[in-house]
Parts: structure tokens; C-alpha cells; sequence
């Protein structure tokens, strides 16, 4: 009994260090939070609420127009033909589209120079955390901001193992 103790005793010493040396060391960060901070960020999130307020502009003084215009008409449209009211109201038609248009094309254009501007950003932010997260002996990395995912992962992938298990 005293030698099966011992036993059992020495196979926990010896097993216990290779589980620790098994584990996969894991880190975290809140990328949302990085990205937020980063001055190259802030210098592109000012630029595009720039030309937001620009298109914002653009966008008032259009519909401001269009009231004006269509006031306009509208206490002098006893005055007019009905050929004329008819052209004015077909006038005011197409002023419409063209601020409807405006303000689709100037969301699309906000989105895209967005994308653009953030694209490399993200990248650059992504690259710093693979280079940390590598320099510091860490096999994975999760993204601890909400709906985050994992960043890095170096660790053994089960996937083939998986498969050959499954059968294909």
C-alpha cells in the first residue's frame, strides 16, 4: 500500500508539469477600445465629420431652397395658367429627386471614404496585436470588447484531427 501511495505520488509530481506545459497561454484585449484611442483614428473620425457638415450644408440650403421655392408657387398659383402651376409642380418634382439623390449619394460617399480611411487602420491595430501577442509567448488572443472574437490563434488546430475521426 505504501509503495502504490508512492507510486501514485511520484506519477503527480512527473504528470504535473507537462499538463502545465500542455496549456496554450491566452490573452485578451478590447480592440473597440484600441481602435478608439489610436491618433491616426481621431485624426480620420474629425475629417469625416467634416465632410459630413459640409454635405450637411449642402443639404440644408437644398431643401431651404426648395421651401422657398415652393411657397413661392404656392401663393402665386392663382395667379398662373394651370400649364404653368403644372410646370412649377414638375419643377418642384425634380428638385425633390435631386435632394433625395444628393442625400443617398452622400451617405454612400461618407461609408465608403469611412471604409477606406479605417481599413488600414484596423490592420495596422490587428498587426500590433499579432506582434505583442507573438513577442510575449501567447498562442491565442480573444477580443474582449463586445461581440468580439479571437484575433490570434496558433495553438493546435483540431480541425483535421476532427475530420479523420468523422471519416473524411
Amino acid at each position: 500500500m505504501k509503495h502504490l501511495y508512492t507510486l501514485l505520488l511520484s506519477l503527480m509530481v512527473f504528470i504535473a508539469p507537462l499538463n502545465v506545459m500542455a496549456q496554450s497561454k491566452v490573452a485578451h484585449i478590447n480592440t473597440q477600445q484600441l481602435i478608439s484611442e489610436m491618433p491616426e483614428v481621431i485624426a480620420a473620425q474629425n475629417e469625416l465629420k467634416k465632410l459630413e457638415d459640409q454635405y450637411g450644408k449642402e443639404m440644408e440650403n437644398s431643401v431651404k431652397e426648395f421651401q422657398t421655392k415652393a411657397q413661392t408657387y404656392q401663393g402665386d398659383a392663382q395667379n398662373q395658367t394651370d400649364l404653368i402651376n403644372q410646370q412649377r409642380q414638375v419643377e418642384l418634382q425634380e428638385m425633390q429627386q435631386r435632394i433625395q439623390d444628393f442625400r443617398e449619394t452622400a451617405a454612400q460617399e461618407l461609408q465608403k471614404r469611412s471604409a477606406d480611411m479605417m481599413r488600414p487602420l484596423y490592420e495596422k491595430a490587428r498587426a500590433a496585436i499579432e506582434k505583442v501577442a507573438a513577442a510575449q509567448g501567447f498562442d491565442y488572443v480573444l477580443d474582449s470588447s463586445p461581440g468580439g472574437s479571437v484575433i490570434m490563434a496558433s495553438g493546435k488546430d483540431l480541425l483535421p484531427d476532427v475530420k479523420t475521426s468523422l471519416g473524411f
